[in-house]
């Protein structure tokens, strides 16, 4: 069985993702992998490179997040040429992993940012889990740990779903606008849920 987990940016959800993960759930996060596909020598940096020049290459081969940033959020055109090149590749390698992960695991977590963005999302996923949070939390969580400036994470967040939209698609909502301290109780509430849902899941795909 595999679980959605989404949110907006700075909702918490590689905090929440962790916590999954401690309790004994596989975790595959599509963040990760598109860090592994941009880092120097990743399979996205010549394809990127051919696309946008060298002006978003880092000295070490690695793509430049901000120059890349800077160029893709100011044109949506440039995002979605981006998006054409990773999302491809993120997926095929996120299917990869949930599928190395299915025999040792309960359940799997797939950790996609722009889950319901995608349009396939249940084509995808038994069950979607929304990290949420008001977006003042949300803008102020992002400018500390990140130092980019309030335009700057609006445009981002810009680029996102709605929160109304995240919520409306979700199955399980986790409430993080208390902080992290009240994040284990509800994530080990539902890692019982999903646990016994995944049972009930294999069971059926066992029966004739």
């Amino acid at each position: 069985m595999i679980v959605g987990l989404t949110g907006g940016i700075g909702s918490g959800k590689s905090a929440v993702a962790d916590r999954f993960a401690a309790l004994g759930a596989a975790v595959v996060d599509t963040d990760v992998i598109a860090r592994e596909l941009t880092a120097a020598g990743g399979t996205g940096i010549a394809p990127i490179r051919a696309a946008f020049g060298d002006g978003v290459i880092a000295a070490d081969g690695a793509l430049d997040r901000a120059a890349m940033r800077r160029v893709a959020f100011n044109d949506p055109a440039v995002r979605q040429r981006l998006e054409a090149i990773l999302h491809p590749l993120i997926r095929a390698e996120s299917e990869t992993r949930c599928r190395s992960a299915t025999a040792d695991f309960p359940y799997i977590v797939l950790v996609v940012p722009l889950l319901v963005e995608s349009g396939t999302y249940r084509d995808r996923v038994d069950r979607v889990c929304v990290v949420d949070c008001p977006e003042e939390i949300q803008i102020a969580r992002v400018m500390q740990r990140s130092g980019l400036n309030r335009g700057e994470v609006e445009a981002i967040m810009g680029a996102q779903a709605s929160r109304r939209a995240r919520l409306a698609a979700a199955d399980d909502v986790i409430d993080n606008s208390g902080g992290l301290d009240g994040l284990g109780a509800q994530v080990a509430a539902l890692h019982e849920k999903y646990a016994k849902l995944a049972n009930i899941h294999q069971q059926k795909r066992r029966t004739p």
